[in-house]
């Protein structure tokens, strides 16, 4: 029995965000572990992510984390060819990376203990 369109298109889907995490991770961690940065092991890391980016189909993404990762993935690929020195763009694509962290963990990291009517019962 052959697989439903939904279930392909869902596959294809997992595949591609999978992929663009996978370039991110890589791309992040070369900028923080590696102690000599060069323009040249950084484009080298670009390319040899973009392989795998290009093995997969390009799918619109329309959650809003997803969305921010696609753009970061775009910016980073579009820094390759910059002219920034290295700590420019280590600065800056880890800021973002790490404002795309805080946006995803924003909504599982709540205080309840500060809302006021939680408590309103006890008195």
């Amino acid at each position: 029995m052959a697989a439903s369109q939904k279930v392909i298109d869902s596959s294809n889907r997992l595949r591609y965000i999978r992929a663009l995490e996978r370039f991110h991770k890589s791309v992040i961690s070369y900028l923080m572990n590696t102690p000599e940065l060069s323009k040249k092991g950084f484009e080298k890391k670009i390319e040899n992510g973009l392989k795998l980016l290009n093995r997969v189909e390009a799918i619109d993404l329309y959650k809003g984390e997803l969305k921010d990762l696609q753009i970061l993935v775009q910016k980073i690929i579009s820094l390759k060819d910059s002219e920034l020195s290295m700590e420019e763009i280590k600065e800056d694509v880890l800021y973002s990376s790490n404002q795309l962290d805080k946006s995803k963990n924003a909504r599982h990291y709540k205080k309840d203990k500060h809302v006021n009517s939680k408590y309103d019962d006890w008195s």
